[in-house]
């Protein structure tokens, strides 16, 4: 069974909820859901699955704790590691960088040999444009808590389950 931490990036909190819904979704306990200004490489090294929250401010930027964390992430050995990206953004006042914070994430990863799971289809999404769109399909989860609040579970729910499949 693959260990799973689940980290965020939360200024207003809507993160962190969504943080521990997914964390639900993929029973994972509470325990090991952080708050990204925590992250430490020792705590890295404990998980095989990393899932990575944050939320897209100003002109599609990551939440600022990200900055240190991300750091953090490219100094481990994240060869070994599958990592699943969720984040939240605003597809209608924002729909130009929309979820844009996991494409920032994808981009300063992808280069650490992990493996991405938890593609998502842009099908249902109403949006302009994002980074987080790569071949075609999101590089991880986008939920819309202003617009779309009423698709958030099952968004989750059917994440969650694709998630699971791909880490096995």
């Amino acid at each position: 069974m693959n260990k799973i931490g689940v980290f965020y990036g939360s200024s207003t909190g809507t993160t962190e909820d969504l943080a521990r819904r997914v964390a639900e979704a993929l029973e994972v306990e509470t325990q090991n859901v952080y708050d990204v200004s925590k992250l430490t490489e020792a705590l890295v090294q404990e998980f095989d699955v990393l899932v990575l929250g944050s939320s897209t401010w100003g002109a599609g930027e990551l939440q600022d704790d990200w900055y240190d964390g991300v750091k953090i992430l490219k100094a481990c050995d994240l060869s070994h590691k599958c990592v699943a990206l969720f984040g939240c953004g605003d597809s209608d006042s924002y729909s130009d960088t929309f979820c844009d914070a996991i494409g920032i994430l994808y981009e300063e990863l992808k280069d650490t040999r992990c493996k991405f799971c938890g593609a998502t289809s842009t099908d249902g999404y109403t949006f302009d444009s994002s980074i987080a769109v790569v071949d075609g399909q999101f590089v991880g989860l986008p939920l819309d808590e202003v617009n779309e609040e009423s698709r958030t579970e099952e968004r989750i729910a059917k994440w969650a389950a694709q998630v699971k499949q791909e880490i096995r």
